[in-house]
């Protein structure tokens, strides 16, 4: 047993310092570091992490509490780099009480929003909880209401990442949900109900995984990114943040890349001819929008989000000489790259988020319009459309748009049309910009009378992007293979933009 040391000495002081410090890197005696304070060094640049409140413990005093006094209280906090950038991280500790929100824990995590809104850095939360301290009654409650007051009063200063490693039941559910980008590994889950509630109550035996595992928030829409491993998710957590700033008054770091000089014209090679032949000749043929984006931006640089949710839009970001850019494509192989409610969810909760943290936006275009079916209609299409409207039309960052293909009715309106608010809109000579369908404008124009012939006929006169390109609808038809060269000059001069706010609270989106 080793002895007290001398508290009347400093050097006494100093080592009972040490061992109080010793005690809460343990705090349950196991040998070595826990999952959850592993975890923020694995996050981190190597020997960069500082620790804040690693001596804090509960004052509860019910149900014996008093001899059960762990330091850290079930959650480590402090503050760190990644990729030589400042972030504030916490990561609870299901080692301790089950990794659930006591009062000092719910104060540590609080007096961490407060630093990081306070020096203007993200905050990465690493979230394993099983809910609420019961113990220590409402008081635990109150403390999740602060917490995600807390997010909600960073939400669009700073950028939030959730990394979800275990498994998150009741109220430790909902705050992750709020990041701006949700990352689950496997194993992970987030749900509301007790798989023992959904069971007395709805009678069926569900685990948490299938309630709110990886799977799930995926399909979903709620998570952002899915992880194998531990691991892997906070190697995506790193690699998200690359290409987000720190705050809303900073942008993204540029990454080493090949500068065009000289004319667009000048600036076209082979990867960059092959969309030239991209789009089938066929009505019916489709094509992937990830090859055009993969031939348009830096070699390896796109990142895709929420691949598994929404697949008939894709959204991710990526870079063009550099700098970090938000993409919105229709994909042709989802459902023709229809509309429906999800992509409408999707693309709009994507573009706040570029929009918040002073990312461009580019948008992709091929849609024949909405995905004609009631069961649509009745779950909120009109709600859920105007909600990706809204999102684009009140977007102040740099927007541009690329109409490849079909830009169809609702389609060409809802997908970045000038008139929303797209800064500069480009049109592929493939591109077809209309009101309608030929054999819809035949049938609107002749009735049920109309023949083949008038359809094709209606087809040459409206399916090109001429009629839009004469009324400025469009800013230039291009050809395909200048895309990126049109885009790296509209993104220089779009870096000047100035946009004033209208002086009012806020607009009053469709949620």
């Amino acid at each position: 047993m080793t002895d007290k040391p001398d508290l009347k000495t400093t050097a006494g002081k100093i080592t009972d310092l040490d061992n109080r410090l010793s005690e809460s890197r343990q705090p349950t005696g196991a040998e070595g570091p826990t999952d959850a304070r592993q975890r923020v060094l694995d996050l981190l640049d190597e020997g960069s992490f500082v620790e804040t409140d690693a001596l804090a413990r509960h004052r509860s005093t019910d149900f014996g509490r008093e001899h059960d006094r762990p330091y850290t209280d079930g959650v480590v906090t402090g503050y760190g780099t990644i990729d030589g950038r400042r972030v504030c991280v916490f990561s609870q500790d299901a080692s301790v009480f089950e990794g659930t929100l006591g009062e000092v824990t719910g104060e540590k995590i609080c007096k961490l929003y407060d630093l990081a809104l306070k020096t203007g850095v993200p905050m990465v939360g690493i979230h394993e909880s099983a809910g609420p301290r019961v113990q220590e009654g409402i008081v635990s409650l109150s403390m999740h209401a602060r917490i995600m007051a807390a997010v909600t009063r960073a939400s669009g200063l700073i950028p939030q990442v959730a990394v979800v490693v275990g498994d998150n039941e009741g109220m430790a559910a909902f705050a992750p949900a709020l990041a701006d980008l949700v990352i689950v590994a496997r194993g992970g889950a987030l749900h509301q109900a007790a798989p023992a509630v959904v069971q007395e109550i709805a009678g069926s035996e569900m685990t948490a995984e299938e309630l709110g595992g990886a799977d799930a928030l995926a399909t979903n829409g709620t998570a952002h990114l899915i992880a194998e491993t531990d691991a892997q998710a906070l190697d995506l957590a790193r690699s998200a943040l690359a290409y987000l700033p720190v705050n809303n008054r900073a942008e993204a770091p540029r990454t080493d890349a090949e500068i065009s000089h000289g004319s667009i014209a000048d600036n076209v090679d082979e990867t960059a001819r092959a969309l030239d032949s991209i789009v089938p000749d066929e009505e019916t043929g489709a094509f992937d929008i990830t090859e055009v984006i993969a031939a348009i931006v830096d070699p390896d640089s796109f990142f895709e989000i929420q691949a598994d949710f929404a697949g008939n839009v894709v959204t991710g970001f990526a870079r063009i000489e550099g700098r970090a850019v938000g993409l919105v494509a229709n994909q042709p192989l989802a459902l023709a790259g229809t509309l429906d409610g999800a992509a409408c969810d999707k693309a709009a909760r994507f573009i706040r988020t570029c929009d918040a943290f002073n990312t461009p936006i580019v948008e992709f275009v091929d849609s024949p319009g909405f995905l004609p079916q009631p069961a649509e209609e009745q779950a909120g299409l009109l709600r859920r459309a105007n909600k990706l409207a809204f999102a684009f039309a009140e977007a102040s960052v740099g927007k541009l748009t690329v109409i490849t293909r079909k830009a169809i009715g609702p389609a060409y309106v809802f997908m970045g049309s000038k008139d929303l608010g797209a800064d500069l809109a480009y049109a592929w000579p493939t591109a077809q910009i209309a009101v309608t369908q030929a054999s819809q404008a035949a049938r609107a124009i002749y009735g049920d009378a109309a023949t083949p012939e008038q359809e094709a006929e209606l087809a040459e006169q409206f399916l090109h992007p001429y009629a839009a390109a004469e009324r400025g609808l469009v800013d230039a038809v291009i050809e395909p293979a200048t895309t990126r060269g049109h885009l790296v000059e509209g993104l220089r001069l779009l870096e000047r933009k100035i946009s004033q706010p209208a002086m009012k609270k806020h607009g009053n989106i469709t949620l």
